[in-house]
């Protein structure tokens, strides 16, 4: 039966923490849970030992930013299976991680995802958007497409073998790493066509024009450093998915 860990990279999150902490303790199934903690200021920390006496470990030094904190945390990492979690985010129910277990019973599928459901950073019942992401077929990177990097789980033996987050890519790390598993090196994975994680709106990538051209160079440079050809328009339309997301027809 394959074991779960959980990462879980903070800094300053003691606004949002306690809700992330609560969403794996409450899993019916138990998983490693490990923090990695920046070298917060605020009383994250504290927060940590309050609301998350589940946690298997918690690590608070400086890093180089947040894919720094999640390689470190992939080394700590004694699960068959590791996923990620950041301070912000949770899980909307307790079975998430029961069903990402099951789907890893299956000892042919090294990887899986789901869909993500953004909320409102300061009101989390009211949704801003909804990514549904489909079935993986290789061609769909081409065309834009990618599995919302919160829900991705992975066995440890494939980060062994094909390698870690990238440092040098910023905001499109996550992009690199799944464009290096599930199209360079053909990674098996498998849908779970329901909302695995919530995420509080606010990401880096796509904060302002600038920070979204900023994305863009950083997303032709992940096919390029993987040897990968995309179209000229791929990285185009990338951005221009997100705009059904905000319309949608149902979520869980």
């Amino acid at each position: 039966m394959p074991e779960i860990s959980i990462i879980t990279p903070s800094l300053d999150a003691a606004r949002t923490l306690s809700c992330c902490l609560q969403s794996v303790g409450r899993q019916t199934i138990s998983a490693e849970h490990i923090l990695l903690d920046g070298g917060s200021t605020d009383n994250t920390l504290e927060i940590a030992r309050e609301s998350g006496r589940h946690l298997s470990r918690i690590v608070s030094e400086k890093d180089r930013g947040i894919y720094d904190a999640m390689n470190k945390g992939l080394k700590m990492a004694g699960g068959d299976v590791i996923g990620f979690l950041n301070a912000d985010d949770y899980y909307p129910s307790s079975g998430v991680l029961e069903k990402v277990k099951g789907v890893f019973e299956d000892r042919s599928i090294e990887s899986c995802y789901g869909d993500l459901l953004y909320v409102d950073i300061n009101d989390p019942g009211k949704v801003a958007r909804f990514w549904r992401s489909g079935n993986f077929r290789p061609g769909r990177f081409s065309w834009g497409w990618m599995p919302p990097h919160p829900t991705f789980f992975a066995r440890k033996g494939v980060f062994e073998r094909f390698g870690q987050f990238r440092l040098d890519l910023g905001t499109a790390a996550d992009y690199e790493l799944m464009l290096r598993f599930l199209l360079k090196h053909r990674v098996s994975t498998r849908y779970i066509p329901e909302v695995l994680v919530r995420m509080r709106t606010g990401g880096a990538s796509g904060a302002s024009l600038a920070g979204r051209l900023r994305a863009n160079r950083y997303d032709r440079l992940a096919w390029k450093v993987n040897g990968l050809t995309p179209y000229p328009w791929t990285t185009f339309l990338k951005p221009l998915r997100k705009i059904p997301q905000f319309f949608p027809l149902r979520h869980d």
